[in-house]
């Protein structure tokens, strides 16, 4: 037994030690451990507040390093846009021919070849326009059509032999505060005929621009079809402590990662993500925009977009670039429709806007106007921003609407004003993807036509659409796939509430650079603009043309029109509201003038 004591007692002096030893190491571990899991967490809530600018940055360098490694900087995962093109919902055999038809109704003349010089290429300051006289040396009268024809020349001087630029014409008179919106008409020659209505006495004058010349709009469709990836998207997905963001897109490659399908469900509308890489789809926050691609021009194609010598820039006038409009001609015979003469949707005189079809337009100049209009109405604004900025002139012009908060994001909605007074209520919500808004909770993010599916309708309520700025980055296909789920919706709600009040808005012009142009240019919008008065004509629809209300203006160009603008739309809504049955409408007498 002693033998036994002795040896074990060195084993116990050992473990001691050994503990001891181990013991000064633990609080070092806990130490450690803590600062590791601090560190974790606040990793986590730097990522959380990752916001939109940092991950346009991160996305710029990686286009970056991408267009190093490409040639001119051209993706190489959207060479072909039939996938995107044909993703949702197959429409049916009549859709299908309808959307062939509106293909070609907006198809453009074939471009010169790709690798033409910029010396070659359409030069408004060589170029010029001449008012060809009113024949038989008789003056100009009320009523006559004016014709302006246009000369396209290169910047060696050379005649334009072929067509396809993009012109823009109106007639106006700064001293009237009129002006109309011209059309013209392309003969693919090189010469353009800018043709105008003659609807005030007094001066007019002519004024043709040059948006984009044929060449810069080639580009323009290729990156249409070729790049439909140049506005990206992103979303934030969050489960607990943990959060990642991904892109998002219409149509994404399949083949690059796994991807979220956000396809809705009664549209067949698609939307996808790539999928986070330790998160569920389910676990999607919100959607905002992530930022522009660049890099999308050849050095050769950028010199076709430089702001003040290709982009927006008047075309001079060879001779006068006005005329002096006499009075209209007694007992002058009416002119058949069929004659090939213009008829614009309406033109301004003395700053207001005259309407030539429909409803005269009234002036609502003080909010007891507007109230006693929208008196026990639902008014419901669906769409962009465009639409959202009539929801912000209504809220601020009268008074006894009072916002309802909805802890809604500044410019992005939904928004909601009530007065309760008069039984009014004003409600503001976006449409579904593509939107380029900051930040939109994913929970808000519904398509116009399930919206409109949700509503009782009636004489009472009137809606108001306007979606078009956030599809010009994607072929029309996708645009025209939109308006028909819309439409589909609207005929639905006309059907079982045949007193709904529907208004639709068109596109309206805007600034343009040489960036903008890449992404929203004037003929993205035109293009656009064309299949939604197609696609809605014949139905008990009303229009707002915010495209010629913006030409025939004097203001400069944007995006979101000047309060000036926007009173004149607003004025027509009311007007389609509350018609004047007793007042004959301001367009007739040029109605009687060109039978239809």
């Amino acid at each position: 037994m002693t033998t036994l004591d002795h040896k074990t007692e060195p084993g116990r002096q050992n473990g001691s030690i050994v503990w001891k030893n181990l013991s000064k190491y633990v609080s070092i571990f806990l130490v450690l451990a803590l600062s590791g899991i601090i560190l974790l967490l606040r990793n986590i809530h730097t990522l959380e507040k990752l916001n939109c600018q940092t991950v346009s940055t991160l996305y710029q360098v990686q286009s970056s390093i991408h267009s190093a490694f490409t040639p001119d900087g051209s993706s190489l995962l959207y060479h072909n846009h039939s996938y995107c093109v044909h993703l949702g919902q197959e429409p049916l055999p009549k859709e299908a021919q309808e959307e062939r038809y509106l293909l070609e109704s907006i198809a453009w003349p074939e471009a010169p070849p790709r690798d033409t010089p910029l010396r070659q290429t359409s030069d408004p300051a060589h170029s010029q326009f001449t008012i060809l006289s009113a024949g038989g040396g008789r003056e100009w009268r009320v009523g006559d059509q004016l014709e302006a024809l246009v000369h396209m020349h290169d910047f060696q001087g050379h005649p334009k032999r072929h067509g396809g630029d993009f012109l823009l014409a109106r007639l106006h008179s700064p001293e009237l505060g009129a002006g109309v919106a011209g059309q013209v008409f392309d003969h693919r020659n090189g010469l353009y005929s800018a043709m105008f209505p003659l609807l005030w006495e007094g001066s007019a004058r002519v004024e043709v621009t040059l948006v984009h010349p044929s060449e810069a709009v080639a580009v323009l469709r290729r990156l249409r079809e070729e790049r439909p990836d140049r506005v990206f998207f992103k979303s934030l997905f969050r489960s607990g402590f943990l959060s990642e963001t991904t892109m998002c897109n219409l149509c994404l490659p399949a083949n690059q990662q796994p991807l979220c399908n956000y396809t809705d469900a009664h549209t067949g509308e698609p939307w996808y993500c790539y999928k986070p890489k330790m998160l569920g789809c389910d676990t999607r926050i919100n959607h905002a925009k992530g930022g522009y691609q660049k890099h999308l021009l050849t050095n050769k194609e950028a010199l076709l977009f430089q702001s003040g010598v290709n982009i927006k820039v008047p075309i001079r006038a060879s001779g006068s670039d006005r005329v002096v409009v006499q009075p209209e001609e007694k007992d002058k015979p009416d002119v058949d429709s069929s004659s090939g003469r213009v008829v614009p949707s309406g033109f301004y005189f003395q700053g207001s806007w005259q309407a030539l079809g429909g409803v005269a337009v009234r002036q609502f100049n003080d909010s007891s106007a507007i109230t006693q209009c929208l008196k026990g109405k639902v008014v419901s604004m669906y769409g962009d921003s465009t639409a959202r900025q009539w929801f912000e002139y209504l809220n601020a012009f009268v008074p006894e609407l009072k916002e309802f908060s909805l802890r809604s994001p500044k410019n992005v909605g939904p928004f909601m004003a009530v007065d309760s007074t008069h039984n009014i209520l004003l409600r503001y919500r976006c449409h579904g993807p593509p939107i380029r808004f900051s930040t939109v909770v994913a929970s808000e993010m519904r398509y116009v036509a399930n919206e409109l599916d949700g509503l009782a309708g009636g004489p009472d309520t009137v809606v108001v659409i306007s979606i078009w700025a956030h599809f010009s980055t994607f072929p029309v296909e996708v645009y025209i796939r939109r308006l028909r789920h819309i439409r589909r919706a609207v005929v639905r709600l006309l059907d079982r509430a045949p007193g709904t009040l529907v208004v639709m808005r068109s596109a309206n012009l805007q600034a343009l650079d040489s960036e903008v142009s890449l992404y929203n240019s004037d003929w993205f919008s035109a293009q656009l603009d064309s299949v939604l008065r197609a696609m809605f004509r014949g139905l008990d629809v009303l229009l707002v043309d915010a495209w010629e209300m913006t030409l025939a203006h004097h203001l400069p160009h944007a995006l979101h029109p000047p309060p000036v603008i926007v009173k004149n739309m607003m004025d027509t809504i009311l007007s389609y509201i509350c018609p004047v049955r007793s007042k004959r409408a301001s367009g007739d007498w040029w109605r009687r003038r060109v039978r239809g």
